[in-house]
């Protein structure tokens, strides 16, 4: 019986990348001299740190350029609140990474709504579908890549 897997995955080792050539840009652009402005990353957590609110934003949209070009899709970032103290700004982005039990649902649902052949199963961070027909499992696929959904998905272990 064909199946195939919906994940949502972020290849970290891009992401690592991508905050590297934003930290070596901030510090080269004539607008950050002088300013301390940084980025890090400790796992699926980036947190900027400038002076102004307006610098993060800047830095923010380097970072999501840099990301895209080296084929993360920016949908995965979900941006924290701006917290501003003093003479410092900041601000934490974290990376969405697997399905939740609710996106895992919702998911679900709109499979279900469809009425095809098929079958899924939620298996802790992804969702694995399964049918009898190799076309109906390309529909859902189709059908899922259509949907308007703030997570990037893949899909991923299709096999007949």
């Amino acid at each position: 019986m064909p199946t195939f897997d919906v994940v949502s995955e972020v290849d970290l080792h891009e992401v690592a990348n991508a905050v590297d050539q934003t930290s070596r840009e901030v510090a080269n652009r004539y607008d950050f001299k002088g300013m301390d402005a940084s980025l890090t990353r400790e796992d699926n957590v980036i947190t900027l740190q400038a002076q102004a609110a307006f610098q993060l934003k800047q830095m923010l949209d380097i970072l999501a350029q840099k990301l895209a070009r080296r084929g993360v899709d920016v949908a995965c970032m979900e941006e924290g609140k701006v917290e501003e103290s003093g003479n410092r700004a900041r601000q934490l982005v974290t990376l969405r990474r697997g399905i939740d039990a609710e996106l895992a649902r919702k998911l679900v649902r709109l499979i279900k709504d469809k009425k095809l052949k098929v079958q899924t199963s939620i298996q802790g961070e992804k969702l694995r579908v399964s049918g009898k027909s190799r076309d109906d499992l390309q529909q859902v696929i189709g059908m899922l890549r259509e949907e308007k959904i703030d997570q990037p998905l893949q899909f991923e272990n299709f096999r007949d």
